[in-house]
């Protein structure tokens, strides 16, 4: 399948995570989230009720000597239209063994559940395979405006292992994403 045509059917790429958070990559790892015994599908919908406590999350298909670094951000903050705050991070996991939960890591910023009040926001896993035995990676000053590229960059995470996003609504909230 030519790269264009994988571009095209990529739900990351309709739903431009990739463009929006990352950019175009080649997964090489397994990251598996699940919220309540219900797995996250790129694209899924999930309301701020389902998604309170922080997830399991199993990363990697590497043996437990290989380190990740996991991030959850919202590009979509504080509104879809209009993300002035982009990107929310919700939260930062670092040195998550292989073959492991992220609970077995280092939680750098803890997880805040999502509370989009207006429109459909895009809530994004990120995960990267880290280049080194243990990453050290401070906390940021806040949440918002946080940049998944520019945190990468000055951890030398290079592109990301794996990534998955759901979307997240308020719960009396009703549609869904629409894309032109």
């Amino acid at each position: 399948m030519s790269r264009e045509k994988r571009e095209i059917q990529d739900p990351l790429v309709t739903g431009r995570v990739v463009g929006d958070v990352v950019d175009l990559f080649t997964r090489s790892t397994v990251l598996r989230i699940v919220y309540n015994n219900r797995p996250v599908a790129n694209g899924a919908a999930f309301k701020p009720s389902a998604v309170c406590s922080r997830p399991r999350v199993h990363v990697g298909d590497s043996d437990f000597r290989t380190l990740f670094t996991l991030v959850l951000v919202d590009p979509d903050s504080p509104n879809p239209s209009n993300p002035t705050k982009r990107e929310h991070l919700h939260w930062l996991v670092t040195n998550i063994p292989g073959s492991t939960d992220a609970s077995f890591g280092q939680e750098i910023i803890t997880y805040e559940s999502p509370e989009p009040s207006v429109g459909i926001h895009r809530l994004v896993f990120v995960l990267f395979r880290q280049s080194s035995r243990q990453t050290t990676a401070a906390a940021p000053e806040r949440r918002e405006n946080f940049s998944t590229r520019a945190f990468a960059a000055q951890n030398q995470l290079g592109q990301p292992a794996a990534v998955v996003y759901y979307n997240c609504q308020r719960e009396s909230g009703c549609g869904g994403r629409r894309f032109t």
